[in-house]
Protein backbone atom coordinates (compact mmCIF):
# COMPACT_ATOMS: atom_id res chain seq x y z
CA UNK A 1 0.00 0.00 0.00
CA UNK A 2 1.50 3.66 -0.74
CA UNK A 3 1.04 6.72 1.06
CA UNK A 4 -1.53 9.19 -0.58
CA UNK A 5 -3.05 12.05 -0.26
CA UNK A 6 -6.40 13.18 -1.56
CA UNK A 7 -8.89 16.13 -0.90
CA UNK A 8 -11.37 16.69 1.01
CA UNK A 9 -14.77 19.50 1.09
CA UNK A 10 -17.20 19.30 4.04
CA UNK A 11 -20.07 20.83 2.20
CA UNK A 12 -22.36 23.77 3.09
CA UNK A 13 -25.42 21.51 4.46
CA UNK A 14 -22.92 19.96 7.19
CA UNK A 15 -20.88 23.04 8.24
CA UNK A 16 -24.21 24.61 8.71
CA UNK A 17 -25.02 21.90 11.11
CA UNK A 18 -21.79 22.12 13.01
CA UNK A 19 -20.56 18.62 11.82
CA UNK A 20 -17.30 19.28 10.85
CA UNK A 21 -15.87 17.45 14.17
CA UNK A 22 -18.07 14.52 13.69
CA UNK A 23 -16.71 13.94 10.13
CA UNK A 24 -13.17 14.34 10.77
CA UNK A 25 -13.26 11.73 13.67
CA UNK A 26 -14.68 9.38 11.59
CA UNK A 27 -11.16 9.49 9.08
CA UNK A 28 -8.96 10.50 11.67
CA UNK A 29 -10.28 7.05 13.70
CA UNK A 30 -10.04 5.47 10.09
CA UNK A 31 -6.07 6.31 9.74
CA UNK A 32 -6.32 9.23 7.56
CA UNK A 33 -4.82 12.29 8.61
CA UNK A 34 -5.26 16.14 8.56
CA UNK A 35 -1.94 17.73 6.91
CA UNK A 36 -3.92 20.58 5.68
CA UNK A 37 -7.32 22.56 6.65
CA UNK A 38 -8.66 25.93 6.16
CA UNK A 39 -12.43 27.26 6.11
CA UNK A 40 -13.79 29.50 3.25
CA UNK A 41 -16.55 30.42 1.63
CA UNK A 42 -16.74 29.72 -2.32
CA UNK A 43 -17.36 32.44 -4.62
CA UNK A 44 -19.34 31.27 -8.12
CA UNK A 45 -16.16 31.86 -9.88
CA UNK A 46 -13.85 29.36 -7.71
CA UNK A 47 -17.07 26.78 -7.50
CA UNK A 48 -17.56 26.64 -11.67
CA UNK A 49 -13.89 26.52 -11.79
CA UNK A 50 -13.30 23.61 -9.30
CA UNK A 51 -16.50 21.64 -11.03
CA UNK A 52 -15.38 22.64 -14.74
CA UNK A 53 -15.56 18.72 -15.64
CA UNK A 54 -19.17 18.81 -15.20
CA UNK A 55 -19.97 22.02 -17.10
CA UNK A 56 -21.97 20.20 -19.43
CA UNK A 57 -24.10 18.33 -16.82
CA UNK A 58 -27.65 19.05 -16.00
CA UNK A 59 -27.03 19.31 -12.51
CA UNK A 60 -23.98 22.04 -12.66
CA UNK A 61 -25.91 24.94 -12.12
CA UNK A 62 -27.30 23.81 -8.73
CA UNK A 63 -24.18 22.61 -7.98
CA UNK A 64 -22.30 25.56 -8.01
CA UNK A 65 -24.82 27.49 -6.37
CA UNK A 66 -25.18 24.88 -3.40
CA UNK A 67 -21.68 24.88 -3.38
CA UNK A 68 -21.39 28.96 -2.72
CA UNK A 69 -24.50 28.85 -0.29
CA UNK A 70 -22.69 28.49 2.79
CA UNK A 71 -18.77 28.01 3.86
CA UNK A 72 -16.81 24.78 3.06
CA UNK A 73 -13.95 23.30 5.02
CA UNK A 74 -11.05 22.26 2.27
CA UNK A 75 -8.72 19.51 3.78
CA UNK A 76 -5.89 17.90 2.76
CA UNK A 77 -5.88 14.15 4.13
CA UNK A 78 -2.60 12.06 4.01
CA UNK A 79 -2.27 7.99 4.50
CA UNK A 80 -2.50 4.40 3.12
CA UNK A 81 -4.42 4.42 -0.11
CA UNK A 82 -5.84 7.50 1.11
CA UNK A 83 -8.07 8.10 -1.71
CA UNK A 84 -9.69 4.79 -1.77
CA UNK A 85 -9.94 4.94 2.40
CA UNK A 86 -11.77 8.11 2.01
CA UNK A 87 -14.04 7.47 -0.47
CA UNK A 88 -14.99 4.10 1.68
CA UNK A 89 -15.62 6.27 4.34
CA UNK A 90 -17.54 8.85 2.50
CA UNK A 91 -19.91 6.31 1.44
CA UNK A 92 -21.90 6.25 -2.34
CA UNK A 93 -22.65 9.35 -3.55
CA UNK A 94 -26.05 9.21 -3.28
CA UNK A 95 -26.73 8.97 0.28
CA UNK A 96 -29.83 6.23 -0.45
CA UNK A 97 -27.80 4.08 -1.65
CA UNK A 98 -24.58 4.54 0.65
CA UNK A 99 -23.68 1.86 3.07
CA UNK A 100 -24.78 1.89 6.88
CA UNK A 101 -21.85 3.79 9.10
CA UNK A 102 -21.06 6.22 5.83
CA UNK A 103 -20.67 9.68 6.16
CA UNK A 104 -23.45 9.99 3.17
CA UNK A 105 -25.90 7.55 4.97
CA UNK A 106 -25.54 9.48 8.21
CA UNK A 107 -25.25 12.82 7.67
CA UNK A 108 -26.06 13.71 4.00
CA UNK A 109 -29.38 15.67 3.22
CA UNK A 110 -29.86 14.45 -0.14
CA UNK A 111 -27.69 13.43 -3.03
CA UNK A 112 -26.62 16.86 -3.40
CA UNK A 113 -26.63 18.35 0.11
CA UNK A 114 -24.62 14.86 0.84
CA UNK A 115 -22.07 16.43 3.09
CA UNK A 116 -18.76 15.88 1.88
CA UNK A 117 -16.48 15.82 -1.51
CA UNK A 118 -13.20 13.65 -2.18
CA UNK A 119 -11.10 13.26 -4.90
CA UNK A 120 -11.97 10.03 -6.87
CA UNK A 121 -8.58 9.19 -8.32
CA UNK A 122 -4.59 9.62 -7.37
CA UNK A 123 -4.35 11.96 -10.12
CA UNK A 124 -7.53 14.22 -9.58
CA UNK A 125 -6.39 14.71 -6.05
CA UNK A 126 -3.42 16.26 -7.35
CA UNK A 127 -5.38 18.37 -9.31
CA UNK A 128 -8.03 19.36 -6.79
CA UNK A 129 -4.95 19.54 -3.92
CA UNK A 130 -3.02 22.16 -5.74
CA UNK A 131 -6.69 23.98 -6.65
CA UNK A 132 -6.89 24.64 -3.01
CA UNK A 133 -3.35 24.85 -1.20
CA UNK A 134 -0.17 25.98 -1.94
CA UNK A 135 2.27 23.32 -1.34
CA UNK A 136 3.56 25.27 1.81
CA UNK A 137 0.46 25.22 3.29
CA UNK A 138 -0.01 21.24 3.48
CA UNK A 139 2.29 20.39 7.18
CA UNK A 140 2.91 16.75 6.88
Amino acid sequence: MAIERTLSIIKPDATRRNLTGAINQRFESAGLRIVAQKRLRLTRERAEAFYEVHKERPFYGDLCAFMTSGPVVVQVFEGEDAVAKNREIMGATNPAEAADGTIRKDFAESIEANSVHGSDSAENAKTEIAFFFSDGEIVG
